[in-house]
């Protein structure tokens, strides 16, 4: 990757019901634009982000989606309410954004749940994007999260019954993500904090291929806000019709973009990567062997030669 560089400029954005986003600039304020969208969701956004791209050459925009990072109100707040923190709304937040910054065309680059709100957008706005890069990809498919949430317990048995035990017996048999949602928000905080370290503790089982888990997790505010808002979607299904995705993957036609996908990230079970690829005319899909859904050095090498290749490549 490129080396470490500060943000050159920052605002906090009112993009409506008592929401505030925070986003940062960093590179070249005349280079060419590009977004990055973070995963979970609740992740936030990360300096490390910016070091895939060439700073001589890209200004870069990064923000907290709704609810997470330094965007308010934080889903980690006790009484959090997030009725207004739905898909729709972030894509909202993000065209908002684009104007508020006057960028005409910017590239999308998203991981993850990033990847899923990249794709939604790129066929709700087209016109607005240049091109996109995407790895350990999702379509926001139930599939999806019923084999994050169940499937993949037959893979990892030790982990998912750690996960699983702390569901009521009642409610093991239903959707598990809207079983730990209800968990999140119990009057005892000691309950609460106990479903957000499981959440999370799956979440690390779940990367194979990690060399530790992730630190952002030793954060009780980080895990509270990150597993209030990833079951927060996976129970409404993401707010978003089953399928739609990969549906209304032509509207991306004339749109250049890069999935890179690990070889043993345990979500390529639900065959999205390939789905994807092959409903998206002008894609390209590079699979990088022995890394999973966590990344490593070489889905960054990967994103890295993508966004150098796009550089130059006028808007």
């Amino acid at each position: 990757m490129y080396p470490p560089i500060d943000a050159h400029d920052s605002g906090v954005l009112e993009v409506g019901d008592g929401c505030r986003i925070y986003y940062e600039i960093s590179g070249n304020p005349g280079g060419k634009p590009v977004v990055v969208l973070h995963g979970g969701p609740g992740s936030g956004s990360t300096p490390q982000a910016r070091r895939q791209f060439d700073p001589c050459s890209w200004r870069i925009v990064q923000f907290d989606q709704r609810g997470c990072g330094r965007s308010t109100p934080h889903a980690s707040w006790p009484d959090a309410d997030l009725s207004t923190n739905t898909t729709p709304h972030l894509i909202a937040d993000i065209e908002l954004l684009r104007v508020h910054l006057r960028i005409e065309r910017w590239l999308l680059r998203g991981s993850s749940w990033g990847s899923v709100l990249a794709l939604v957008y790129a066929e709700q706005h087209p016109d607005r994007v240049s091109e996109m890069v995407l790895a350990s990809v999702g379509s926001g498919r139930r599939l999806e999260t019923e084999l994050m949430t169940r499937g993949l317990g037959r893979v990892l048995p030790d982990a998912w019954k750690k996960f699983i035990d702390v569901v009521p017996m009642g409610e093991r048999d239903g959707d598990l993500s809207a079983a730990y949602k209800r968990l999140l928000y119990h009057s005892d905080p000691e309950v609460r904090e106990r479903a957000a370290r499981a959440w999370c503790d799956w979440e690390t089982a779940m990367l194979p291929s990690a060399l530790a888990p992730p630190t952002r997790y030793e954060s009780p505010a980080f895990r509270m806000c990150f597993a209030r808002l990833v079951t927060h979607y996976w129970s409404n299904g993401s707010w978003l019709d089953n399928d739609q995705v990969l549906r209304n993957a032509g509207r991306l036609a004339g749109i250049p973009g890069v999935i890179i996908q690990g070889r043993l990230d345990l979500t390529n079970l639900s065959g999205t990567p390939w789905q994807l690829a092959a409903a998206w005319s002008g894609s390209e899909l590079v699979i990088v062997e022995d890394t999973g859904h966590d990344g490593g050095p070489g889905p960054l090498n990967a994103v890295v030669a993508a966004t150098d290749k796009y550089r130059n490549t006028p808007t």
